[in-house]
C-alpha cells in the first residue's frame, strides 16, 4: 500500500509540474508533449529497481531449507517405492 501511495504523489507531482510547464511556457512546445513519455519510462525503471532492491533483500529460511531437502528425500524414496529410478543425484 506504501508503494502505491508513493506512486500517486509521483504521478500528481509530474502531472502538476506538466501542466505547470505548459502554461508558463518554460519548455518549448515540441518538447513538453515527451514529458509524459519520460515519465513513464522513469516509472518503469522505477518499478525495475523496487523488483531489485526486493530480490537483494530476500529474506533466508534456513528453517524451511531443510524441510524442502526433507521432502525432497522423502519423495525420492516414494519414486524408488513406485519404480520410478532418477538419475538426477
Amino acid at each position: 500500500m506504501k508503494h502505491i501511495v508513493k506512486i500517486l504523489a509521483l504521478v500528481v507531482a509530474i502531472t502538476m509540474l506538466w501542466i505547470g510547464l505548459l502554461q508558463a511556457s518554460v519548455i518549448s512546445y515540441s518538447y513538453t508533449w515527451l514529458l509524459p513519455i519520460y515519465f513513464v519510462v522513469s516509472l518503469g525503471c522505477y518499478g525495475l529497481l523496487m523488483v531489485g532492491v526486493g530480490l537483494m533483500n530476500f529474506p533466508t529460511c534456513p528453517q524451511e531449507a531443510l524441510l524442502l531437502q526433507k521432502d525432497i528425500v522423502e519423495a525420492k524414496e516414494y519414486l524408488k517405492q513406485q519404480g520410478v529410478y532418477l538419475t538426477l543425484d
